[in-house]
């Protein structure tokens, strides 16, 4: 199944989501029938193609924060890189475009089934909000739950400025989005330090 799964994001990288079953088969190099044993139609292949991209984004991004010992700052990193697409790039916008027409085309046919593929996007949010409110700097909240909340949220962020005409980077949209989520975790604000030299009266 993999070798069709690559095939697939190398024909969407290419030309989007126009290609057929024809046309993935002699990408893959396999037969008709190898197809259609391990998915019912091209709609079946495309939900597994937006499941794989989003492991992978997320195996990617706990990787390029493993050496961040704060849970907020590696949960900040993870919104931060899912909406960095978002860019000026006009390869980066075509891509963010496909992606948001695809998913809402996918969505109204199988929620359930898009639900799952971009589950694991929402259970790294949740892993991260339980490390933080283990060390105290989160208040009591349901941290599934909220996983959940912030993936739709950043979800419809991109989603949403894919299209949309904007007059901020993609870095200042993702800073006004970890902004917002950062008062909705009820990030506990640590003590000031007392200055140099003024010790107790």
């Amino acid at each position: 199944m993999t070798v069709i799964v690559d095939a697939a994001k190398r024909l969407i990288a290419s030309r989007g989501s126009s290609f057929t079953t024809q046309d993935l088969v002699k990408e893959a190099g396999i037969a008709m029938q190898t197809f259609y044993r391990h998915f019912p139609g091209k709609d079946q292949l495309m939900l597994a193609v937006i499941e794989d991209v989003i492991s992978g984004q997320v195996v990617h991004y706990q990787e390029s924060a493993a050496g961040e010992p704060d849970p907020l700052a590696r949960l900040r990193r993870y919104m931060e890189a899912a909406l960095h697409s978002l860019g000026s790039e006009d390869g980066a916008q075509r891509g963010a475009r496909f992606i948001t027409a695809e998913h809402w085309r996918l969505y109204q046919l199988y929620p359930d089934e898009v639900d799952h593929a971009t589950r694991p996007f929402a259970d790294l949010v949740a892993g991260e909000l339980e490390a933080a409110q283990a060390v105290g700097l989160i208040g009591p909240i349901d941290t599934a739950q909220t996983g959940e909340l912030v993936n739709l949220l950043v979800r419809a962020v991109f989603h949403h400025y894919a299209f949309a005409t904007r007059k901020e980077s993609a870095a200042e949209v993702a800073a006004r989005v970890w902004a917002f989520c950062l008062g909705g975790f009820g990030a506990v604000t640590p003590p000031a330090t007392p200055l140099a030299g003024k010790g107790a009266e």
